[in-house]
């Protein structure tokens, strides 16, 4: 998306932003990724994601929001 040959803005700045999802939860989403694409290069199974109690339910409306 970044390096699309599209005019987006976030082409054109080189970022992207999620005004509805604050950085630490952002960071989340991205360890969680991060996490599951290097777990199933060594096993078929979805690798255990331990959360927090009081970032569940935002961490829910992250993944809404992103669509994932």
């Amino acid at each position: 998306m970044l390096s699309s040959q599209g005019s987006f803005t976030e082409t054109e700045l080189g970022e992207v932003r999620f005004p509805e999802i604050t950085t630490p939860i952002l960071e989340k989403v991205c360890q969680y990724f991060y996490k599951l694409q290097h777990q199933n290069s060594t096993s078929a199974d979805i690798p255990e994601f331990k959360v927090a109690p009081e970032i569940a339910l935002q961490l829910l409306m992250a993944s809404n929001y992103l669509d994932c």
